[in-house]
């Protein structure tokens, strides 16, 4: 059989999964350089304009998780299109003369959108070859960040020259061609592949992040109520942690919290999470300073399309940065790639700290933070992915995109404090100093980052190093099962079932079944079921899967067996 048709297929998947990356995060990113057009045109405060952004934020936060658990099971495509039907209505409902709680509407249904980046990743990794994946899965992480770095200054120039709907009406365009995109390219998921959505655990999370990016949005609230700010952060610690409980007991998790709990996706998820923060602290700070009148003291007082322009270096240097990456990556380890990374995007903020007093240097910030931002995205699903079965690409990536989320918006909402206490009464505009503190703020996070990649990098050193040297080559890990007794041979059968499908997406190879056992000395001959894994931290991911979990719970009583997983030589 040829391998051409396979060849021009899978060259037209991956523009196409780069294209539709891109849009979802340009459309949702549509609400920051239009929240003062919003407020003029209906009549409404800025504060209630900005949930134009913040509802999509929200909704992308809620529905990214959900998405990837279905990503993860065997109608990928189906989700994929209904979703982005979803964007599309969304985008309708921003353009017709509608009053603003409609808006709010489309823009929540927009934000939905922000879901697929993780399904993208998820049919890059099942449908093109492993090294061409790799790059791609960077690029995809890549072009959801810098999505905001390309809507912003095309949706600030037609609200500036044709008004808000025509700004609108551009991500109406835009996700209606990606939905004829997906229409014509979107593959069927593999085969054997299932998933089941946990409703209740979806509304407590939802709950939750609602909370925490309220509170993270509503910055007032903690300098004028600070007692219910306080007991609202309460209910939400409570809701994730009840949600985190629900999805430990669950046999259809939303997020397999225990794969997401290995070392290695923990230390990635919480350099996610304080880099992000940091991350979204210096890209607002210099769109900010940029737009602030000559009048203060300081800044550049550009339009809001003039301050979109300022965004072109972030945008170039970080798909720059997400090209050279998994080239780069191939000499240095992820977790060090990532503590690189964070020092770059620290180096930015001490370039703004200590220099901006004229465009250039505004820009050259601009440009360190993207090139930072895009070797940091870049790294990050290659870290995670290293020890996440190939069946939970999406629901893992998913997770993290919530961890970065929440970390954006806890970004915005420190810089606004900081801004906000360097503010003196009366005046509009903060202080000159208020943005160097500021910037002293996002050196820390980006230290703190460095540090726990740094963390990462030596604990996976000094596991390679407990691996006896055989010629190079990673241990393998194995799943030595032996069968003491047999109860329910139906159980039996539908866990087989189930497990065989799970063992191959995860990467597992069977080598023996069933077959003829010798036993000698203590042994005992048993039915002995030997499977062989590229490493041992995939071996140990593979049995934490949900495909996997969902086998052993049909299982349940039906066998008696012992049950082990070693690492081999080679």
């Amino acid at each position: 059989m040829s391998t051409a048709p396979i060849r021009s297929e899978a060259r037209l998947l991956v523009p196409a999964l780069m294209f539709i990356a891109l849009v979802v995060a340009a459309v949702a990113s549509l609400g920051t350089p239009l929240i003062t057009s919003v407020a003029t045109t209906f009549h409404v405060p800025l504060d209630s304009a900005q949930w134009t952004l913040t509802i999509a934020l929200l909704s992308g936060a809620v529905a990214t998780p959900v998405l990837g658990r279905l990503g993860a099971g065997p109608h990928r495509r189906a989700t994929i299109l209904a979703t982005l039907a979803i964007v599309v209505v969304g985008g309708a409902l921003t353009v017709l003369p509608l009053p603003f709680a409609w808006l709010l509407v489309g823009r929540a249904a927009q934000g939905v959108g922000l879901g697929l980046t993780a399904l993208m990743m998820g049919v890059a990794r099942d449908h093109l070859p492993e090294e061409r994946s790799a790059a791609t899965i960077a690029l995809i992480s890549v072009v959801s960040i810098i999505g905001a770095g390309v809507g912003y200054p095309l949706a600030a120039l037609l609200a500036e020259f044709g008004g808000l709907r025509a700004a609108y009406g551009l991500g109406l365009l835009v996700t209606a061609i990606a939905f004829v995109t997906a229409w014509r390219s979107m593959p069927a998921a593999p085969e054997g592949r299932s998933a089941h959505v946990n409703v209740a655990g979806a509304l407590v999370l939802a709950g939750g992040l609602l909370l925490v990016l309220f509170l993270a949005g509503e910055r007032s609230l903690w300098s004028r109520h600070l007692a219910v700010a306080v007991t609202l952060a309460v209910a939400a610690v409570l809701l994730l942690c009840a949600w985190t409980v629900s999805e430990l007991r669950t046999k259809t998790p939303l997020v397999d919290v225990r794969a997401v709990r290995h070392p290695a996706v923990a230390g990635a998820n919480i350099a996610m999470f304080v880099g992000g923060s940091g991350m979204y602290l210096l890209l607002t700070l210099i769109t900010r300073y940029a737009q602030t009148p000559h009048s203060a003291g300081y800044g550049f007082g550009l339009t809001t399309f003039a301050a979109g322009l300022v965004l072109i270096p972030f945008s170039v240097l970080g798909f720059v940065a997400g090209k050279l990456t998994p080239r780069v990556r191939e000499r240095i380890d992820g977790p060090l790639l990532l503590a690189g990374s964070a020092a770059i995007v620290g180096g930015g903020f001490v370039l703004f700290a200590t220099a901006r007093s004229n465009l250039a240097e505004l820009l050259a910030a601009m440009g360190v933070l993207g090139f930072g931002v895009g070797s940091f995205s870049a790294a990050m699903p290659g870290v995670i992915l290293a020890v996440t079965p190939e069946s939970e690409t999406s629901s893992a990536m998913s997770f993290n995109y919530v961890v970065r989320s929440v970390g954006y918006s806890l970004g915005s909402a420190i810089g606004g404090l900081v801004l906000a206490a360097g503010t003196p009464t009366g005046r509009l505009f903060p202080n000159d100093d208020a943005y160097t503190t500021a910037a002293l703020v996002g050196v820390a996070a980006m230290a703190v980052t460095a540090t726990a990649s740094l963390a990462l990098a030596r604990r996976r050193s000094c596991f390679r190093a407990s691996i006896p040297n055989t010629g190079g080559t990673v241990a393998k890990g194995y799943w030595v099962s032996a069968y003491r007794t047999i109860a329910d041979p139906e159980k039996l059968a539908a866990y087989n079932k189930l497990a065989g499908p799970a063992v191959e997406a995860a990467g597992g190879r069977l080598l023996a079944r069933g077959g003829r056992v010798l036993a000698h000395d203590a042994g005992i001959a048993e039915r002995t079921v030997l499977i062989e894994f590229d490493s041992f931290e995939r071996a140990v991911a593979a049995r934490a899967s949900a495909a996997y979990q969902e086998a052993l719970a049909t299982l349940a009583d039906g066998v008696e067996r012992d049950f082990r997983i070693i690492e081999g030589l080679d």
